[in-house]
């Protein structure tokens, strides 16, 4: 059954990167006192389809959701988890999920170009379309921890950029990481325009003074900004504008010989 409250969703298909996501997502959780909804789409299929077809895509459903639940519990952390079997194309069923959810997180190992032209990707698809924030967490096969580094998020004069911002400096404090403040005006001669971040960031740094905050200048944006810049990024903060830019910042599949990629939030409010 559904949630009756807001909870913290995780689209989990059976790969360690959706159970990487579901680790991700206790803290969020916990931080808004609400359950996490872990949640797997079992195909549509047409009403000729064989049932053993059907009965075999609920067992492996609740292997997955089981399998992601047990990982869950196994951190010791004190939060209530939730598991659903939901019908329908993931990306579709998550976007349905998203109208009552705080935030709608997925795992990824990357995404390669193809990915943007191809109907049904899910990251592609949640990051466009969800009604909430997004979240879509890099999975590294190394086993390198994604919750050390900066916290990477947008400066700009957009209207949404407040819940941008704010969004960003929440995943600070909550990570206990500093914040790399991307400033993507495009100015002259090279130099950060200081009177402008100072103003737009003027209200989240005296609201949250525990975070430490570097300015940093983004004239190319932030998805090219990232793929060059040497300082390691557990979390880029986008607005939902900037959602065609997912692709690029989560970075390929493979990134043996191009730049890592990093997890994002989409923040669509």
């Amino acid at each position: 059954m559904k949630s009756p409250q807001p909870s913290v969703v995780v689209g989990i298909d059976g790969s360690d990167a959706a159970v990487n996501a579901a680790k991700w997502a206790v803290s969020e959780a916990i931080s808004r006192d609400v359950p996490l909804r872990l949640v797997h789409a079992i195909p549509q299929r047409e009403p000729a389809g064989a049932a053993d077809d059907d009965r075999l895509d609920i067992e492996y459903g609740q292997t997955v959701l089981r399998a992601a639940c047990a990982a869950v519990n196994a951190m010791g952390r004190q939060v209530k988890v939730e598991t659903d079997l939901v019908h329908g194309p993931p990306g579709e069923a998550l976007v349905v999920e998203s109208t009552h959810a705080a935030m709608i997180c997925l795992g990824s190992i990357g995404i390669e170009e193809l990915a943007r032209r191809i109907i049904g990707s899910t990251v592609i698809t949640l990051a466009e379309q969800a009604h909430c924030p997004v979240a879509i967490i890099r999975h590294n096969r190394a086993g390198k921890d994604p919750r050390t580094g900066w916290i990477a998020v947008v400066v700009d004069d957009s209207a949404e950029n407040d819940a941008v911002l704010g969004n960003g400096f929440r995943e600070a404090r909550l990570r206990d990481a500093p914040i790399l403040a991307m400033g993507v005006w495009r100015w002259g001669l090279g130099e950060i325009p200081y009177d402008q971040l100072d103003r737009r960031l003027g209200r989240w740094v005296s609201e949250y003074p525990e975070v430490h905050v570097l300015p940093a200048a983004a004239r190319g944006g932030a998805a090219a900004f990232l793929a060059s810049t040497p300082e390691t990024i557990q979390l880029a903060v986008i607005a939902g504008s900037d959602a065609d830019d997912v692709a690029r910042i989560v970075g390929p599949i493979n990134a043996h010989f191009g730049h890592p990629g990093c997890s994002v939030l989409v923040v669509r409010t």
